[in-house]
């Protein structure tokens, strides 16, 4: 049934403030605590060496001033003491940007890892209301976005912290009442900054969800591409990306611009200082209180001091990108697991095959109940054929025995236990599934045969696809067996990739076995072929058979008549078409449709 998939909110949660969002950044880094400490002393150190330049500078201009002439073996002396350096500085730059660059890359691998391995325990709830594409889209563009802070931002950061404090400490040492100048326009710079990180942090953020919505709805549309063209919509789909695409661009464009106009106020408020602290400079130059290479020093060290800030500010609009990103990744990290099992979940040591539906009733929400009061006892053994119209919950009954969702009232038993006091993992191993939706990955066609069972030889799988009627076709692929096939499985048809997926299944030994649809994609002529291998698929196997074929599901042992999530007839094919109800007519309807054909 459709459950509205990628029409649910894309990870909505609070806005977190950005100290709580760093926190949980943190613990990411806390891992490479020594070579963060590293890179923080090789930052002071290389912003230490920088320091040095303007006050060798001014030196040499003292020098060069000097009351009894130019001193040139020593300007000579301070010159090459700058060259060396500018070089030690560059040289720890260099290592520090090295140093980054390896820890951005371990961050990200083990976000990324940590998101994959996340993903894989959430529940299927989980998938069924969110798209493909904006997920994609937080594994790649957001996690990308983090680490590209790491490796620059952050050694950005951290250098510009240090060159503040000691151009402070140097200004002071310098010219004291130089320093008036400042005391208005940084807290000014620092009000406009906070004022502005404000407002661009939610836009960036806006920015994220329309990336990820613009994904998901590319991601479906690339794979439903011969459908759309079949019924020739490609100027619908082609409008409707346009849309998407331009609300991506909309929210990009206002973030980036509002974010662009931070860093040139912030400049124009610096050069303003600068223009001061040179005027107010030549002042005291001329009143004979400071010396000109004094001066000059000052007005370096002065550049030093508010070119991090106005650094900042541009790296403001990449910081706002960066803690939307972070939200969008720990949002999807926060998400709750499938849950656990109780401590008290038992395990299955030996499974008959025994399941018994009491008075079940489920909703995918509160408010809307899907199944209503389904029972009925399926033995040891028995096939089982689950029929009616799409959406009357057929599927849904299946996701409830394997416990992709849990019932809302009443039991489903197996072997006379309750399954929610069963450990998950174990439950599912009890089931062998044949899905309409066939699934393939990328790999050769013998490991995607024996891919639910270790151990398997390549004599177990040629007899499975023998079995399955697909040996031959494999057989004509250009490595056989060890053709690689891609996971959109495009290199062969539907019905090859459904036959493979029922050799796969005949490999599994499992006491029960589920069929949804699992001929769906197959000709007539085939499905009568594998009608064999899969009475021997089913032999010994309590089976659940989902079919719209209902020429595969004569011979069931039992056939359950749904409509709008209830049961409405139960019986064997004879019994059903004896009594000339719901089925009768589904049967007739179908079979009348194929002789009028």
């Amino acid at each position: 049934m459709n459950r509205g998939r990628g029409r649910g909110p894309a990870f909505a949660r609070p806005k977190e403030k950005t100290g709580v969002v760093l926190l949980k950044l943190w613990r990411y880094l806390a891992r490479y605590r020594w070579i963060i400490l590293l890179a923080a002393l090789l930052s002071i150190a290389g912003n230490a060496l920088g320091l040095v330049s303007p006050r060798l500078s001014g030196a040499a201009i003292n020098a060069i001033e000097h009351e009894s002439g130019v001193q040139f073996p020593v300007v000579i002396r301070y010159v090459a003491a700058m060259v060396a350096v500018a070089g030690a500085s560059s040289l720890i730059s260099w290592g520090l940007s090295a140093i980054m660059i390896r820890l951005s890359r371990n961050v990200v691998s083990k976000m990324r890892k940590d998101l994959f391995d996340h993903l894989t325990t959430l529940p299927i709830s989980f998938f069924d209301t969110h798209q493909t594409g904006d997920v994609l889209s937080i594994l790649s563009y957001d996690v990308d976005t983090v680490g590209a802070t790491l490796s620059t931002d952050l050694t950005q950061i951290i250098s510009s912290f240090v060159t503040v404090v000691g151009s402070f400490i140097m200004m002071v040492s310098i010219a004291p009442q130089l320093l008036l100048v400042f005391a208005v326009t940084i807290p000014l710079s620092l009000l406009i900054t906070r004022w502005r990180a404000k407002i661009v942090r939610p836009l960036f953020s806006k920015r994220s969800r329309m990336l990820g919505a613009m994904n998901g709805y590319s991601e479906e549309t690339v794979g439903g591409l011969k459908t759309i063209r079949a019924y020739h919509q490609e100027q619908e789909f082609n409008d409707r990306f346009k849309l998407h695409n331009d609300n991506a661009v909309d929210a990009t464009w206002h973030a980036d611009h509002t974010a662009a106009i931070t860093g040139p106020t912030v400049n124009l408020i610096n050069n303003l200082s600068l223009a001061a602290v040179s005027v107010f400079g030549a002042l005291l130059y001329m009143g004979g209180s400071i010396l000109l290479g004094d001066v000059s020093s000052f007005v370096l060290y002065s550049r030093k001091f508010s070119g991090p800030i106005n650094e900042f500010a541009n790296i403001l609009a990449e910081i706002q990108s960066t803690l939307a990103a972070a939200e969008r990744v720990l949002g999807l990290l926060s998400l709750e697991p499938e849950p656990a099992d109780s401590p008290e979940a038992l395990p299955i040591p030996q499974c008959r095959g025994e399941v018994t539906f009491e008075d079940v009733s489920f909703g995918y929400t509160d408010d809307a109940t899907v199944l209503h009061n389904i029972s009925f006892t399926a033995k040891p053994g028995q096939v089982i054929a689950i029929v009616g119209e799409t959406g009357c919950g057929k599927t849904t009954l299946i996701n409830l025995l394997m416990r992709f969702y849990d019932v809302s009232s009443g039991r489903i038993l197996l072997d006379g236990r309750d399954i929610r006091t069963l450990r998950r993992e174990e439950l599912r191993r009890q089931f062998t599934m044949v899905l309409q939706d066939t699934w393939l990955f990328d790999g050769t066609v013998q490991e995607n045969i024996a891919y639910g069972r270790d151990g398997v030889t390549r004599q177990d799988v040629e007899a499975a696809a023998k079995a399955a009627h697909i040996h031959e076709m494999i057989l004509s692929l250009p490595d056989g067996y060890d053709t690689v096939v891609t996971g959109s499985g495009n290199s062969i048809s539907k019905g090859q990739k459904q036959l493979m997926t029922i050799a796969r299944a005949m490999l599994i030994h499992s006491p029960m076995l589920i069929l949804d649809e699992a001929t769906s994609n197959v000709d007539t002529q085939t499905e009568r072929r594998i009608q064999d291998a899969m009475l021997r698929l089913m032999q010994g196997r309590t089976c659940f058979i989902i079919a719209h074929r209902l020429s595969t599901i004569t011979g069931a042992d039992r056939i359950l008549v749904m409509d709008k999530g209830r049961i409405v007839e139960s019986g064997t094919h004879r019994e059903l078409l004896q009594k000339g109800g719901a089925y009768s007519e589904l049967y007739h309807a179908q079979f009348d449709r194929v002789e009028g054909a």
